[in-house]
């Protein structure tokens, strides 16, 4: 009798690395999750506010009708309407950032694709920018008919269209070459940002303002409304895209492996391309450009825990969210009262690791 969970695709790619890693993996989630709380607790007590996070969670369990409330009200104000939705948006953002990296090296079967490096982010805030600059103009009608949804839903497009193109000019045969697929990256990147510089030159002086914080990235911004207009989106594509573990740890082996085991592989390609699209679109539309959070955080764990898509992309989900949250707590505690762009603290820890993992690849430094 066979053992289909060791035979299907899944188990095979579990057991092509070092042994068996599922324990581990299946801990390391659990970690993960503890993780998550902890860093989400420190970042909605950590700054200006003299409450800790036993109050915060005394105050949360005591309910908004009690009498004796443990929080002041200013602290109430400061935690549940300005750091809560920074926590949450920034949950959701490291997250979708994360697994849309993980699923973007999972399906160009190489650990350097990143939605910021390919240009997936720069094609993402393309489309957000056009809606911003001219959502009252020339795109009214767009931004009339959709209302809230436009900037996401241009976010998403722009992020789709790159995409597809990255794919279709850097695979050929079902081989994706990496070299290709890094140029062209560069080169959509150089177009996109070219283009977003001419919006930017037609932009007011309001809009101006907004738009170059908005491009360095940051979850100052953060607020209920955005989280209820972009959350959906990210969450759908978060729920969505550990179904395709399965179909990319059988792409793997190769494309025509992958057919043999029952793989739809072109199926797969589009609606992973979609999710990914979907995801770093909303996130962009939100939050503007944060790099590299899709390359360090699926790097990192399967160096830790395999490349076991069924345990990697939950994984990279709950680490993406607590990076995320803590580079979002550095950046507006590290210049207080200031606030410095998250997008500069991601780049100052990622740029490095690319590096790091680039001279890796050549043999350059073996660790």
């Amino acid at each position: 009798m066979v053992d289909h969970s060791i035979a299907g695709p899944s188990g095979l790619m579990a057991r092509k690395a070092a042994g068996d890693r599922s324990a581990r993996a299946r801990l390391a989630i659990v970690l993960l999750a503890v993780l998550l709380l902890a860093v989400s607790l420190f970042s909605l007590t950590a700054g200006a506010s003299d409450a800790s996070a036993v109050d915060a969670l005394r105050d949360w369990f005591s309910g908004p009708d009690a009498v004796d409330r443990v929080l002041s009200a200013r602290d109430r104000i400061i935690i549940y309407d300005i750091r809560l939705p920074r926590v949450v948006l920034g949950a959701l953002i490291g997250a979708a950032l994360a697994v849309s990296g993980a699923v973007m090296q999972g399906l160009f079967r190489n650990p350097l694709a990143d939605p910021g490096i390919v240009g997936v982010s720069a094609g993402a805030g393309l489309g957000a920018v056009s809606v911003i600059v001219l959502g009252g103009t020339a795109l009214a009608p767009f931004t009339t008919l959709l209302g809230p949804m436009a900037l996401p839903l241009a976010a998403f497009l722009g992020g789709l269209v790159t995409t597809l193109i990255l794919y279709q000019v850097a695979t050929r045969q079902g081989r994706t070459s990496v070299a290709t697929m890094l140029l062209a990256g560069i080169a959509l990147s150089a177009l996109a940002m070219a283009l977003t510089g001419v919006l930017i030159y037609m932009a007011d002086d309001r809009q101006l303002r907004d738009l170059t914080f908005w491009q360095l990235g940051s979850l100052a911004g953060a607020t209920w409304t955005k989280i209820g207009t972009a959350g959906p989106v990210m969450l759908v594509a978060l729920v969505a895209m550990p179904f395709f573990a399965r179909g990319l740890n059988a792409l793997s082996l190769g494309e025509a492996t992958a057919n043999h085991l029952g793989i739809q592989v072109q199926k797969l390609k589009y609606v992973a391309i979609a999710g990914v699209s979907a995801a770093v679109g909303a996130s962009v539309a939100v939050s503007g450009g944060i790099g590299f959070v899709g390359i360090v955080v699926p790097h990192l764990l399967r160096l830790t825990i395999g490349p076991d898509n069924r345990y990697l992309l939950p994984a990279s989900a709950l680490l993406g969210a607590s990076l995320l949250i803590l580079a979002d707590t550095v950046s507006r505690t590290i210049v207080a009262p200031a606030e410095l762009p998250i997008g500069i603290i991601t780049a100052t820890v990622g740029g490095p690791f690319f590096l790091w993992i680039l001279l890796r690849k050549r043999g350059v430094i073996d660790l």
